[in-house]
């Protein structure tokens, strides 16, 4: 009944008035420098369908979005500048594309009252909403990425990897550091041994962990990377003659820019994914008609369809529909940043509604609540056929292993309150 009010009060409003602002959506990308490549696709995915959202339907409940894309150049400094000059002008919700930017900006949209939407990166723990009031990770997290790695390998192994040996080759930074602790638990639990090798900003340089990695011959290879490093990493597998389908990516070291330019050497080479790849989804023809036919897509028109292209689909369609929910809970069109937290705490991504908005079975259903702020926790392992140039989902959905994942975020969350004084909320 609350929820039929909310829509007719909406309706209303909309109504009432036709002279209001609009909902301001900012972008924080990174067009240049070493991790271009994968930030391009994502930024351009993001802006063009707001672009259809503006352009087919008028915004969101009758309200435009205007964009607002400030160039972060993968820097954290450059980052919080971003926000500090953005903030003012009303924005609903900050998805920084970076960890280390999402590390410094919780305590300051906490502070300010905006949210924080780090899709598949940032805090892991940020996911126990008790303690992040105002930041959220869904649909997964880094943790839940490393036990699904983890899970696809036992499979992989007839459910046995003890005595086994994994390699973890990261990014030496807050991002790459992420699934250390969790590989390191399900070590203990499953009796593999876990080595790590780091490799530093901006990633161009690897020999020398390739070089162990061929010494020491690990059954398996885990990546966490991003932009150069994932092409250079790829290569440098080939090089070996690793066999690459025992070379596993997390979903930011999986996109058509990291297996494309090791050519046929690529071939095998699996990554997380947190969505489908492709254009086989009838939102594409929708991109087509208003957007891409109109000339007014993000940038050169050569990724639709790509990975990271349609992850930056994927995030825009998970922003723009708690912009929904939140002007359905409050009945008003024109929402603030306070109204977009509850819009975000009490989303709901169903199959039905996935299908309605043109891309079914795209990604998982899940919900979220005020506990839950990671999501489902899911995701699939995708495999690069280096004869077609595609990616193909070979497993169904995986979830992640709770029983390892809750409590190092129950830890490592309530450390967090401890230090920064914060009580815990969901009573």
């Amino acid at each position: 009944m609350k929820l039929k009010l909310a829509t007719l009060a909406l309706g209303a409003v909309m109504a009432a008035a036709p002279a209001l602002a609009d909902l301001v959506i900012p972008s924080l990308s990174y067009r240049t420098g070493p991790y271009a490549p994968n930030g391009i696709p994502v930024a351009d995915g993001f802006a063009d369908y707001l672009t259809l959202l503006n352009e087919r339907d008028g915004g969101i409940g009758g309200v435009p979005i205007r964009m607002i894309e400030c160039e972060t150049g993968y820097n954290t400094e450059k980052g919080v500048e971003c926000y500090e000059s953005t903030k003012g002008e009303g924005s609903l919700v900050y998805s920084p594309l970076s960890t280390g930017i999402t590390y410094q900006l919780i305590p300051k949209a906490s502070a300010d009252g905006i949210p924080v939407h780090s899709m598949g990166y940032g805090r892991t723990s940020a996911a126990n909403g008790k303690v992040f009031e105002w930041v959220f990770n869904h649909p997964a997290t880094y943790w839940d990425g490393a036990s699904i790695a983890i899970k696809h390998i036992m499979e992989q192994e007839g459910g046995d990897i003890s005595g086994k040996k994994i390699a973890l080759v990261y990014h030496n930074s807050a991002y790459g550091k992420e699934p250390i602790r969790t590989l390191e638990e399900l070590a203990k639990k499953h009796g593999y041994e876990l080595t790590l090798l780091p490799v530093d900003h901006p990633g161009q340089e690897q020999k020398s962990q390739w070089l162990q990695i061929r010494r020491e011959r690990p059954d398996y290879v885990l990546m966490w990377g991003w932009g150069v490093m994932n092409q250079v990493a790829i290569q440098e597998a080939a090089n070996i003659r690793f066999p690459m389908d025992h070379f596993i990516g997390v979903w930011w070291s999986g996109s058509e820019n990291d297996t494309l330019p090791a050519g046929a050497g690529a071939d095998g080479y699996k990554a997380l994914a947190l969505a489908n790849p492709g254009t086989n989804y009838p939102l594409f023809d929708e991109l087509k008609t208003y957007v891409y036919d109109k000339g007014l897509s993000a940038g050169a028109g050569d990724q639709h369809g790509y990975v990271l292209y349609n992850r930056g689909v994927y995030q825009a369609m998970l922003t723009t529909e708690a912009v929904r929910k939140a002007q359905e809970i409050h009945g008003v069109a024109d929402i603030t940043p306070a109204m977009m937290r509850d819009g975000l705490e009490a989303l709901e991504i169903t199959e039905e509604r996935m299908a309605e908005l043109g891309l079914p079975e795209f990604g998982p259903a899940f919900s979220l609540s005020c506990e839950n702020h990671g999501g489902s926790g899911l995701a699939k392992i995708q495999q690069w056929d280096a004869g077609s140039k595609t990616w193909s989902v070979v497993t169904d959905w995986i979830a992640s292993d709770r029983s390892i994942i809750d409590p190092l975020i129950a830890e490592d969350s309530q450390a967090y309150a401890a230090e920064n004084g914060i009580e815990e909320r969901c009573n």
